[in-house]
């Protein structure tokens, strides 16, 4: 079976080396920290509790060097700052920590697929590219596949569904002005508007979600200083499609080429994934007004750039 490597076992990279564990999404996966004491000891804890979920996954503790022959690394490394940090100080500290990892997993000679979940993480995973020299198809970011959750979710709770039920996309920049193409949405097999009228007899209030939506995100951060199961199922759920082939898009941090009017900048879109990495991105079809707001996300990604290069 596939090898997984998660660098960084914070409390995010340890939420989702079990997720992954515990789905039997890997044969062999390797926990790796600065903190090499840690990273031995949530492995054998996970290896402990794998007693109870009848899956059949060796997991261990590593080094970079375990990257050599993994098919997905996982950068979930945690770049700290205190509240308040100017945005340039807050790039500066996280290239550094991006800039320390990459080139020690490229000198193993890795040539899987880089998965980055370091915030701000489109900016961050532009800069793993650089760094890796791998293929940009190769080397994605979690980008808005947690925004696009969330949304999910809040219309499911409007609705009284399951998340599973509802189609919706928030493109553009992970906790950023989001881009939600909402004629594209759906729920319970029905246009979302369709299906709102059938079980609520009202509209929905687009303005008022998005906000709701913002204030639970700060709400979370504020109380616990991250989220942390959101973000872990969100990257188990990329390291799925990109293990099994499964060809259903999700939202990645992804690197344009022409799409959506952009390129050479990485982007929350919605993406087919398989072994190599990014397989398509798929093009939604945006209004004037989505189109102009992904346009000033691309703007600002592309001027960040610039703080960072």
């Amino acid at each position: 079976m596939a090898k997984a490597a998660i660098l960084g076992v914070g409390r995010v990279g340890a939420a989702l080396a079990w997720q992954l564990a515990s789905e039997g999404l890997c044969g062999e996966l390797v926990l790796a920290d600065l903190d090499q004491a840690k990273a031995r000891a949530e492995a054998a804890d996970l290896q402990h509790a794998l007693g109870y979920t009848g899956r059949r996954v060796r997991v261990r503790g590593g080094s970079y060097y375990d990257c050599a022959d993994a098919d997905v690394c996982v950068l979930s490394v945690c770049a700290q700052f205190p509240p308040n940090t100017p945005r340039l100080e807050m790039l500066d500290h996280a290239a550094a920590v991006i800039g320390r990892i990459v080139p020690s997993i490229m000198a193993t000679d890795f040539a899987g697929v880089l998965l980055v979940v370091t915030d701000p993480v489109d900016l961050m995973t532009w800069l793993a590219q650089q760094l890796s020299d791998l293929p940009d198809s190769r080397v994605l970011g979690a980008g808005t596949a947690l925004d696009t959750a969330r949304l999910r979710a809040a219309l499911a709770q409007t609705l009284d569904l399951a998340p599973a039920q509802v189609d919706a996309w928030v493109l553009g920049q992970h906790g950023g002005e989001p881009v939600i193409p909402w004629e594209q949405a759906a729920a319970d097999g029905q246009p979302l508007e369709a299906a709102l009228a059938a079980r609520t007899g009202r509209s929905l209030d687009r303005d008022a979600l998005c906000n709701t939506i913002a204030e639970v995100s700060y709400n979370l951060s504020e109380v616990k200083g991250a989220p942390v199961f959101g973000i872990a199922a969100a990257a188990a759920e990329i390291v799925r499609r990109i293990l099994t082939g499964d060809r259903r898009p999700i939202p990645v941090s992804a690197m344009l080429h022409g799409e959506y009017g952009h390129r050479d900048v990485y982007v929350g879109v919605p993406a087919i994934l398989g072994p190599g990495g990014v397989e398509k991105i798929v093009e939604l079809p945006l209004s004037a007004a989505q189109q102009a707001r992904f346009d000033r996300t691309v703007r600002e990604l592309k001027d960040c750039l610039t703080d960072i290069s």
